[in-house]
């Protein structure tokens, strides 16, 4: 009997648990890159904050430098995914905060919008030669103390390979 409940013990302590293998597991994060391109060429914003306004007046978050842009042409706002993640997407509103639209308005993608949640390579055109690129760039961390098997990459040298063979 007392066999029995010693093999119990050590089938129920060889059971494996995975929760803490998840845990330890690389983590996705996002990274958001508007690529802006206006009179006075190409700039690059990461986005970070939760709002953002966009237009030729100097008080906006991104300047546009074109006149044929409005002052407060849009607003860029970050919203949180619904997957329960810690990841988060930018909606683009065309105006400003207070909901007054542009003068022009935008175009996404070919289309005139007046919102629109923005995707990886969507194109914004604000203006005559002004547009913007949005990029959601996706890269993995590894948790503290966990290395990636890319850091052990060694190549062995054979001793033999390395003797000069001159005869």
């Amino acid at each position: 009997m007392a066999d029995n409940n010693s093999k119990q013990i050590l089938i129920n302590d060889s059971s494996t648990d995975f929760s803490n293998d998840l845990a330890m597991a690389a983590e996705t994060h996002e990274s958001h890159l508007l690529i802006l391109e206006d009179d006075q060429g190409r700039k690059e914003f990461i986005l970070e904050h939760s709002i953002y306004s966009i237009g030729r007046d100097r008080e906006c978050d991104i300047r546009l430098v074109s006149q044929f842009v409005s002052r407060r042409h849009a607003t860029l706002l970050r919203l949180p995914r619904k997957d329960n993640s810690n990841n988060h997407y930018y909606r683009i509103i065309d105006g400003d905060a207070k909901g007054r639209p542009s003068s022009n308005g935008l175009m996404i993608n070919g289309r005139k919008i007046q919102t629109h949640d923005l995707k990886n390579e969507d194109e914004i055109i604000f203006g005559p030669q002004v547009r913007a690129i949005y990029y959601l760039l996706q890269h993995e961390t590894t948790p503290p103390g966990q290395t990636d098997a890319s850091e052990y990459d060694i190549t062995l040298i054979n001793p033999g390979m390395t003797e000069d063979f001159e005869d």
